[in-house]
């Protein structure tokens, strides 16, 4: 007599799978009872009971081993059906990425579109981009109009599924105060929203990061709990950082200063400072008609120094602020840097040493 089951065992294991569709260490396991079932049609029922005693004393360490390897290919099984339905997000820019993956924890798979480094004001999607939003569940934003390019590189990657979360919503944005600004037009960042640099704020921080929270539970319902309490932990260390900024810069109330990107009115807004001007130079080639709007704005408003960009650095920005006796200091917009969820708080507190400084 042939018995199909332990002939198709010598099969190779492409053959195998095919015929027998479960992991292959299951396979020797469910062979191993099998034969056992056969043992006990073949064998009267009077002796089954003590052959079947002997078979479990025999093999009881083998039963064990084979318990752990079932135990084990169970829970490899279920964690790739979970890799396989893990939501993909991508987030737009560094400091949303960052907060996109204090929501997420570090096992969330999320993707940043600009490359830290790349000002957001002027950036140009790619072919990668557009599929990287045809690949995505959800989509995260800062909205308030800072990523312009954003609407036509949705279009362009034609995911209907794609679920968008704007994370400055129910954030009131400051209008742009054009009589206090003396732009390079040729450089000219304004937006027709509001100012849209909410995350420089460690308090709109928050709220942009319970937009996230919120809308990736929506998205993504069976992760809901994971997504609350990375949320509560990360939103946690905002408001000691909010704390730290309230209680270091209570001396300086009402301190002023001119900025030469219009990134830090919400900052200024929130702990009682006046950022008074904002003159926007070019990268590159500034001339002597850059210098002279930079003094005359600091004369104008009789500021306690001018506040630079993290890679910003003109000699003659330096050689200004010596002639008029005005120190400068970098202040970081979070545009560049680590993808390390955390490095939100490092570079916040060295925009807090430097307000310090320029305003002692």
């Amino acid at each position: 007599m042939h018995y199909p089951l332990v002939k198709h065992s010598f099969l190779n294991s492409s053959q195998m799978s095919s015929i027998w569709p479960i992991p292959e260490s299951l396979r020797f396991l469910a062979l191993f009872f099998v034969m056992i079932y056969i043992k006990m049609i073949i064998i009267p029922k009077k002796s089954q009971k003590s052959m079947f005693r002997k078979i479990i004393q025999i093999n009881r360490p083998l039963l064990g081993i084979a318990a752990l390897i079932t135990a084990v290919c169970l829970g490899s099984a279920g964690s790739v059906a979970q890799n396989k339905s893990e939501t993909k997000i991508v987030a737009t820019f560094l400091p949303i990425y960052m907060f996109t993956k204090g929501v997420t924890g570090e096992s969330g798979e999320v993707e940043i579109l600009i490359p830290p480094g790349t000002d957001p004001h002027e950036y140009q999607a790619t072919p990668n981009n557009v599929r990287s939003i045809a690949e995505a569940d959800v989509l995260v934003k800062n909205g308030l109009g800072l990523e312009e390019f954003l609407d036509k590189l949705v279009d362009a990657a034609g995911n209907y599924q794609l679920q968008e979360i704007d994370a400055s919503q129910k954030i009131k944005a400051l209008e742009e105060d054009n009589h206090d600004h003396d732009h390079d037009h040729d450089h000219d960042h304004s937006h027709e929203t509001g100012n849209p640099h909410v995350w420089l704020d460690p308090v709109l921080a928050q709220q942009q990061v319970k937009n996230i929270r919120d809308g990736l539970i929506k998205a993504d319902p069976n992760n809901a709990a994971t997504y609350q309490v990375n949320a509560d932990i990360y939103l946690k260390k905002l408001q000691k950082l909010d704390q730290e900024f309230q209680t270091r810069l209570a001396p300086f109330k009402g301190c002023k200063f001119i900025a030469f990107h219009d990134a830090y009115p919400y900052l200024a807004k929130r702990y009682n400072l006046q950022q008074m001007a904002v003159v926007e130079l070019p990268q590159d080639n500034i001339t002597p008609a850059d210098i002279q709007r930079v003094i005359r704005a600091a004369k104008e408003y009789q500021v306690k120094g001018l506040l630079a960009e993290i890679g910003f650095n003109d000699s003659r920005i330096q050689q200004i602020a010596q002639d008029i006796g005005l120190p400068v200091k970098m202040l970081d917009p979070i545009n560049s840097g680590s993808l390390d969820q955390h490095y939100y708080f490092t570079a916040m507190r060295n925009n807090l040493k430097s307000l310090e400084e320029i305003c002692q």
